[in-house]
């Protein structure tokens, strides 16, 4: 059965492809080989891929992803495609549906929300409840450095919070918008903000959202 997470992959592939290798995308100062080489790194690389996460290995993930970007583009795809070894923990079913659903949803969406004329993706309802369950467990991670209190809902009421404080300013929109919006992409979610003015401002003037 297909998971949501190798279904992203092959949309994230084909996006990729299409674009070419030196297409803009959501994510700062990253063209879309850029991308491409994150996304191999992360997988096939846990030594580099640390510095995600670790500021003190930074250098070396930097080092190692500008290598994998110097390889010809045609090869990264079809990496990204094949996904990683058998023996790296991101071939286990589990593994890969845990933590990949959501990051090559928000990757596909920095390729196709970077080009002219985008339009939001409808997706399905199973989806979109997978993405909702994961971002009310990772809410308060994704916003606990913004400077106001955020919640975030869904059309239908339910609601996460990202963080507590006031004032309180409330983000409205489907999960996958939501999921943009609490990864640091705001200009290109599509959703509805409520609050004080001068929250709301300071909400949308923050780089303090994401990872």
């Amino acid at each position: 059965m297909s998971t949501h997470a190798k279904r992203e992959r092959l949309l994230l592939a084909d996006l990729l492809e299409a674009a070419g290798p030196d297409a803009l995308t959501l994510c700062e100062g990253w063209k879309t080989r850029d991308l491409a080489a994150h996304v191999v790194v992360r997988e096939r690389r846990p030594d580099a891929a640390a510095g995600i996460l670790l500021s003190p290995l930074r250098g070396r993930l930097e080092q190692v992803q500008a290598e994998f970007a110097s390889k010809p583009y045609e090869e990264l795809i079809q990496l990204i495609r094949t996904g990683p070894p058998r023996m790296s923990p991101y071939a286990i079913k589990q593994v890969d549906e845990g933590a990949n659903t959501v990051e090559f949803y928000v990757h596909a969406e920095d390729v196709r929300r970077a080009q002219q004329g985008w339009t939001a993706r409808e997706l399905d309802p199973v989806f979109a409840e997978a993405l909702w369950v994961r971002l009310e467990k990772a809410a308060r991670m994704l916003c606990r450095k913004v400077p106001v209190g955020l919640v975030l809902r869904r059309p239908n009421g339910q609601t996460a919070v990202g963080h507590r404080g006031t004032p309180v300013v409330t983000v409205t929109g489907e999960p996958g918008e939501l999921t943009m919006f609490a990864f640091g992409r705001q200009d290109a979610a599509d959703v509805e903000v409520e609050g004080d003015k001068d929250a709301v401002e300071r909400l949308h003037g923050t780089k303090q959202l994401g990872i």
